[in-house]
């Protein structure tokens, strides 16, 4: 089998690149082919994503997101996030910043369902799945070997299949990975009181604990927290969760109550040595992984889609999509950007992890004063609404 473009992940950053490269004959290797059918009403996955405006034109761009029903997208108007000490916290208002919307929260089933719906229609694509690769050589093209025995080639292949990439594995790119000693622990509450559209996070010397609006008066929750007490957590009764979620917010939103079963996800941060070799590229996941503090994975994530997806779609008809060149182009592109968001969160994780008196001084009395400087609040936002 023989295309222009291989990728292998068939996620949100795989499938998304697989939108964005046109002009190329591409075959897409999936491990499974998500659900492509709507969701029951009042049903919520439990896993969400806060993405950025920018992400979301993307979306729209790649003729994916006006296809999400407008039920299961949720704008964030507003965000405020608390310190761990008094009165300490910080706002963000859309409005005041003279944007539409901070971020949309969709649901991972259906970002997903709305990509593969695309998917399925689209010319000059073929969808290998279900299907593993079991061995990569890079030569003068990229070939790929499947478990099954079958062989693929092409000039590129991206690696979009995840932290534990087979790709990047394959190819040799050393990564640095350590974990965070935390699991997220994600589910969706029904609350008393309306959320008015906005995304609350309290900082815990440590824990970090996030409700997010979803449509009507549903929130979902990710919760970092040590995995022991995660653990602990994870083992309560629907009733007592929601008690321990009630007291950790300040019932900020009044009573909540359980309406999903709880999922867990271990925390690290990993990031590859590089991101190109000839005839290969990784993308999200595969490439970087950074804490879910500032809700920002995906939407790394779909940022290297847009970049590399751009690059491709736009390169001259000479050059080859596996050209180094073109590829080097990608990985600096990208590097900053990755870099700064990778120094910020893992900043602020240990700012707040820190337990001496000066630090909580420090980072709570920061945020303060970060809410009373308009230029550096409106330079956060623009980080994050790219």
């Amino acid at each position: 089998m023989r295309s222009d473009l291989i990728i292998v992940g068939g996620g949100a950053t795989g499938a998304s690149l697989a939108r964005a490269a046109h002009g190329l004959s591409i075959a897409l290797v999936a491990g499974t082919r998500p659900s492509t059918v709507a969701a029951e009403t009042g049903s919520y996955d439990a896993r969400v994503y806060a993405l950025s405006p920018g992400n979301v034109a993307f979306l729209r761009a790649i003729k994916v997101w006006d296809s999400i029903p407008v039920a299961r997208r949720t704008a964030v108007h507003a965000m405020r996030v608390y310190g761990d000490e008094g009165n300490a916290r910080i706002e963000f208002d859309a409005y005041r910043a003279g944007v539409s919307e901070l971020a949309w929260i969709v649901e991972d089933r259906e970002l997903q369902s709305a990509l593969w719906r695309a998917l399925s229609t689209q010319d000059g694509l073929e969808i290998v799945s279900p299907a593993r690769c079991a061995a990569l050589d890079l030569g003068a093209v990229a070939h790929i070997t499947l478990e099954d025995g079958r062989h693929m080639e092409a000039d590129l292949v991206v690696g979009a299949d995840g932290a534990d990439s087979f790709i990047r594995h394959a190819a040799g790119i050393r990564e640095s990975d350590a974990s965070y000693s935390q699991t997220a622990v994600v589910a969706n509450f029904a609350c008393e009181r309306p959320h008015k559209n906005t995304a609350l996070q309290w900082f815990q010397a440590g824990p970090v604990l996030a409700l997010l609006p979803l449509s009507g008066d549903y929130v979902s929750m990710v919760w970092s927290l040590p995995t022991e007490r995660a653990a602990r957590v994870l083992s309560l009764d629907p009733a007592s969760l929601a008690e321990e979620v009630n007291d950790a917010s300040s019932r900020t939103l009044g009573s909540l109550k359980l309406v999903c079963a709880p999922l867990s996800y271990p925390l690290r941060r990993m990031t590859a040595a590089r991101m190109v070799l000839p005839h290969l590229a990784l993308a999200g996941d595969a490439a970087h992984v950074i804490h879910p503090l500032a809700g920002q994975g995906l939407n790394l994530g779909l940022q290297d889609a847009r970049s590399l997806g751009a690059l491709l779609a736009g390169r001259e008809p000479v050059r080859r999509p596996g050209d180094m060149r073109l590829l080097r182009r990608y990985e600096r592109e990208r590097s900053e950007a990755i870099l700064a968001m990778r120094a910020t969160v893992h900043g602020l994780h240990s700012l707040f992890d820190a337990e001496s008196r000066p630090m909580r001084l420090l980072r709570n009395q920061g945020l303060n004063l970060t809410n009373r400087m308009t230029v550096l609040k409106n330079s956060l936002l623009r980080h994050a609404l790219r």
